[in-house]
């Protein structure tokens, strides 16, 4: 197990979008742009159940995720670990998402039906790079 340094905790923890890597069913890699935070040494991501992000994790919790400081190409973090999901707190999860990207209160996306998940990732491996070239 990897343990996130300061550094890395701190850009994590920048309205950043980030990326996160899937695996599907055929073992291609699924990569979307997400909403990230920081608890605890956990990286937090929060997605709809149904959607790719979920179903895969399901069925392989292996994913990896990444952010990169649009003011310094070389200041980035990459992180591998595996997820756990979990549907207790996931609405005040998005919602605290949605403070730290967007300024609001409440997540404006919601779609009518829609039950949230948050995915819990633990970090096994990291990169991280201070930048500067």
């Amino acid at each position: 197990m990897a343990k996130l340094t300061e550094d890395a905790k701190e850009l994590l923890q920048r309205p950043i979008p980030a990326w996160v890597n899937t695996i599907r069913p055929n073992g291609t890699v699924h990569s979307t742009v997400v909403w990230v935070d920081v608890e605890d040494d956990d990286i937090i991501v929060n997605t709809a159940i149904g959607r790719a992000k979920e179903r895969h994790l399901r069925n392989d919790p292996r994913v990896s995720v990444g952010v990169l400081d649009p003011g310094d190409p070389f200041h980035f973090v990459s992180i591998s670990g595996t997820a756990r999901l979990e549907t207790e707190g996931a609405d005040s999860v998005i919602d605290r998402l949605a403070k730290k990207y967007l300024g609001v209160d409440t997540y404006p996306n919601r779609e009518p039906g829609e039950r949230r998940i948050t995915v819990r990732i633990t970090p096994q491996e990291l990169i991280y790079s201070a930048g500067g070239g």
